[in-house]
């Protein structure tokens, strides 16, 4: 029996289908946003494993405050990383599919029940992710970052990356458990997992934009040090797998992003950036309905909060 067949023969009939894994590190500003999200899914057979990664702010006790059965909290007071932690996630999955969520995220409404349709309906797929827009603090939209839809587009040039947003995936937790994330490649953990799996599993792509990432500010010490840990991971992950070419072509690709990103967190110019798609109707306005409920959500919050408060 494959890992495969045994994850799925041990999967209990009252088990969710869906994992939704989210390690939180210092993200008490956005978390009840992230999470909301996730509770007002019009899907509901999901749970929550919502891991703490030694956070020093209000992270633990405002993921204590959901009165939400499905949400699980782990908290062990280490910083271990987000690929030590999205592995423990996966470990303690009881969906058939796991899927991502980060801190500072929102998805949409129709986030999960667009993606279970999907693998339901085409079990040959092992992993998904669909398009994102892009939002700043203040709520506005700046873009919107599409996905291509199958799998032969996906992973056309491996060596430049994978336009597939990680915030975004969900697949087979099985493919999973045979693809770990690297403690090595923390911050393009993503980046050297599917490079490692793409000639071996199939992806796919939902045009459809189901979550809004959250990018207020960009550093350029932390892409530059995202280009070298992605440098060296692809790298070695290449050389491993006699993809001579691939290294060449990367180390000629890497350094002039960073030149790019330099120009444009740098100096401001913003043609040496990669351009954003523009925002169609639908997205925007599901984004605004999903701004609205999450406010009167804090509203909620916060008067709950008084209330206890004066008492």
């Amino acid at each position: 029996m494959d890992s495969r067949e045994a994850g799925e023969t041990l999967l209990k009939p009252d088990s969710p289908l869906v994992t939704v894994g989210l390690s939180v590190y210092n993200g008490g500003a956005t978390l009840a946003d992230a999470v909301n999200s996730i509770r007002a899914q019009t899907y509901e057979n999901w749970e929550l494993i919502l891991i703490d990664d030694g956070s020093r702010d209000e992270s633990v006790r405002i993921a204590k405050s959901f009165r939400d059965s499905r949400i699980v909290i782990l908290s062990d007071g280490e910083n271990k990383g987000l690929p030590a932690r999205l592995n423990e996630a996966v470990a303690r999955a009881r969906g058939k599919y796991f899927c991502r969520m980060d801190q500072d995220d929102i998805a949409f409404p129709q986030r999960l029940a667009r993606q279970v349709e999907f693998l339901e309906a085409q079990p040959e797929v092992d992993l998904i992710a669909s398009s994102v827009v892009v939002f700043r603090d203040d709520g506005s939209l700046t873009g919107m970052i599409k996905v291509s839809k199958c799998h032969e587009d996906i992973v056309h040039r491996p060596w430049k990356g994978f336009y597939f947003p990680h915030p975004t995936w969900m697949g087979k937790k099985s493919w999973f458990m045979a693809h770990r994330y690297q403690d090595s490649a923390d911050g393009a953990e993503d980046q050297l997992l599917l490079y490692n799996a793409f000639e071996t599993s199939r992806f796919a792509g939902l045009r459809e934009v189901l979550l809004a990432y959250r990018e207020d500010s960009r550093s350029l010490r932390k892409m530059y040090r995202r280009r070298l840990v992605f440098w060296r991971a692809i790298c070695k992950g290449a050389l491993g797998r006699r993809r001579v070419l691939d290294v060449i072509l990367i180390s000629i690709f890497q350094p002039l992003r960073i030149v790019c990103d330099f120009l444009n967190i740098g100096l401001g110019i913003k043609s040496a950036r990669n351009t954003l798609a523009r925002v169609d109707a639908q997205a925007t306005l599901t984004w605004l309905d999903m701004r609205n409920k999450l406010d009167v959500n804090h509203t909620s919050a916060s008067a709950k909060s008084s209330t206890l408060e004066r008492k």
